[in-house]
């Protein structure tokens, strides 16, 4: 990633700090929790972690973790990636930050299969939350790489009839699919609002041993996240409105810079 500020400025170090001091939070917390779970009977465990009612130091540590995620995102978001399309619209600045956040829960996803490999294989121990936890990031994870993917203008799309277009049938086009877009989440939110108040309002549950409220959460995350897909979409589309006519060829699909990566790798080999 490239160094220079992309949009922090000099807010870059204060959010670096906050970040800093919330992830120190977090550990802090969880050595305790480690070393409560050994000198009491009634120590606090991961059923209780999602379960914060009457329990201060579960609301601290959930509300330590959401900072470290999202001070994390907000700083990360401020370095431009080697193969990113840099930021021209309104919103693109969101979307940087929700795939910060996405990149962050990807790796925990990694973090907690592995704790629950090893508890299982060599400890024999398996554990009742790890595959459900796995599941719940993983729904975020999915929702925000949408978001990103949109702003990156990196979705699956046929170019061969929308290059021979002129540039006002082009723009034309690309009325059209925000036009879609925008009638399907409208559409999205408008059939599934009702449910997804009513799951959130009681925190459905999964119905498992651990019993995460994964149903309260993410479908209301859903309607949210591709309302914020939405936006981004008709970003694209303000933010591309004056650029030149655009024309495609096998070509762009080749990454120089990945294969310059390669190449040095190969060499050091």
């Amino acid at each position: 990633m490239h160094k220079e500020s992309l949009w922090l400025g000099p807010l870059r170090q204060p959010v670096r700090i906050v970040m800093l001091a919330f992830c120190a939070a977090v550990a802090l917390i969880y050595v305790w929790l480690i070393v409560n779970r050994f000198i009491a009977e009634d120590a606090l465990g991961m059923h209780e972690m999602i379960r914060p009612q009457g329990r201060p130091l579960v609301w601290v540590m959930l509300l330590s973790m959401a900072g470290a995620v999202l001070f994390a995102g907000l700083y990360l978001s401020d370095f431009h990636g080697a193969l990113e399309a840099p930021p021209s619209g309104f919103f693109d600045i969101v979307s940087l930050v929700t795939s910060r956040i996405a990149m962050i829960l990807t790796a925990l996803i990694v973090i907690v299969m592995f704790y629950e490999v090893v508890s299982r294989y060599v400890f024999s121990r398996p554990t009742l939350w790890a595959n459900e936890l796995s599941l719940w990031i993983a729904a975020f994870v999915f929702l925000f790489a949408g978001q990103y993917a949109m702003q990156q203008r990196s979705h699956i799309r046929i170019y061969v009839i929308y290059d021979m277009m002129p540039r006002w049938a082009q723009k034309a086009a690309d009325v059209l699919s925000v036009l879609l877009i925008v009638a399907f989440t409208f559409a999205l939110v408008w059939g599934n609002y009702a449910d997804a108040e009513r799951r959130f309002l009681r925190m459905e549950t999964f119905g498992t041993a651990w019993d995460p409220p994964i149903p309260g959460i993410v479908k209301p995350a859903v309607l949210l996240i591709i309302v914020l897909v939405a936006i981004q979409a008709v970003s694209n589309l303000i933010a591309d409105w004056n650029k030149k006519p655009e024309h495609h060829s096998p070509l762009d699909e080749i990454d120089e810079t990945e294969i310059k990566h390669i190449r040095e790798t190969l060499e050091k080999k």
